[in-house]
């Protein structure tokens, strides 16, 4: 009897010391594993000479505590815009207050750099096709050295970039929060004409004469010719700002992102930008970001070509030959981009 209750004990012991083992074992595996499946956005292997940032801080980091002093000045600039966007927002913006959850149709203009930890929201005619070259080479891993080698057409593939509706909620969050997002904005008229001028005069833009020249002139041309309701190739700008204006256009559906409000493209109002740069200083706000990023030394943003613009004189010139009424009702679609990013009123509308 002694003799069995003993070999029940040291069974027991036995047992207990198995199942130790085998927990700590289990407990080992389930943190191999977790470190196996961490999440890309807690690692930076991208180590390629002149395309990641130095050191350990990263980007947003930087705007908002910079190591370098001479930064200071562009970041007190930047806190300015910040609170532009802010106070306009909080004033005049009805639907930031009925609105609060982004649906990921809403976040496909925002492209993200896992490498840099940035998110950069494009605004068609602001740049962005110079700005998507400039994150095809930061999100390359050296494919790509110099933006200007990548042609125009490659940097709008949509697959040649991520962006952020691609994620899951929880890793859109984790984005939105630990990243550095920015957006560069333009005086809303010259982006309007720019858009035109470059979408309904150039013969190239077939494509956009067939999809909305044609639907334009049929709507507000009286005694069209044949060929203009075919090949839409002639639009006026006075056309142009009547199909923009009319509530028609509005049931249609969102207006096309070249000439859509960047309030409604990037939705600052619902999403925290850090940094807004603007069309009137690109070079040195586009070089202020690669300077965050800690890139500036190996990769400068592309100059553009002043010459072909769209200027405020320019602008005026196109907005005096349409009605006061038209110019009332544009200024009224475009009005929370002049408020947030602080555009005063042109001096050319007649809105009295």
């Amino acid at each position: 009897m002694k003799q069995t209750l003993g070999d029940l004990m040291r069974m027991s012991r036995i047992c207990r010391m198995v199942f130790a083992t085998c927990l700590g074992s289990f407990i080992l595996v389930i943190f191999y594993f977790q470190s196996m499946f961490q999440p890309v956005m807690r690692r930076n292997p991208f180590v390629v000479d002149g395309c990641c940032r130095k050191g350990s801080r990263n980007a947003l980091q930087e705007l908002y505590n910079p190591t370098e002093p001479d930064l200071s000045g562009a970041g007190v600039l930047h806190q300015a815009r910040r609170d532009q966007v802010a106070d306009a927002c909080r004033v005049y913006s009805a639907s930031s207050r009925k609105r609060r959850v982004l649906t990921p149709a809403d976040l496909k203009h925002l492209v993200v750099d896992e490498d840099h930890e940035l998110i950069y929201c494009y605004v068609p005619k602001v740049a962005c096709t110079n700005w998507k070259r400039v994150m095809m080479v930061l999100t390359g891993r050296g494919k790509y050295s110099d933006p200007m080698e990548i042609p125009s057409n490659e940097a709008h593939i949509p697959t040649n970039l991520k962006t952020l509706n691609q994620y899951t909620i929880a890793e859109i969050n984790h984005r939105l929060k630990n990243y550095l997002k920015f957006l560069f904005v333009r005086e809303p008229f010259e982006r309007l004409v720019s858009a035109y001028r470059n979408k309904f005069t150039l013969k190239y833009n077939s494509s956009f004469h067939k999809r909305f020249g044609t639907r334009i002139i049929r709507r507000y041309r009286k005694n069209a010719t044949q060929d203009a309701l075919l090949n839409g190739a002639d639009v006026k700008f006075k056309e142009f700002t009547e199909y923009l204006v009319d509530p028609a256009t509005q049931r249609d559906g969102p207006l096309n992102e070249h000439w859509q409000t960047v309030s409604q493209l990037c939705h600052p109002c619902h999403i925290h930008y850090d940094l807004v740069g603007k069309y009137e200083t690109l070079e040195d706000d586009s070089n202020y970001v690669l300077r965050l990023v800690g890139v500036a030394e190996s990769l400068r943003f592309p100059s553009y070509a002043k010459s072909t613009r769209t200027t405020d004189t320019m602008t005026a010139q196109f907005f005096s030959n349409i009605s006061t009424q038209q110019q009332l009702r544009l200024y009224q679609l475009y009005k929370m981009d002049f408020l947030m990013f602080n555009y005063s009123t042109p001096s050319y509308l007649r809105l009295d």
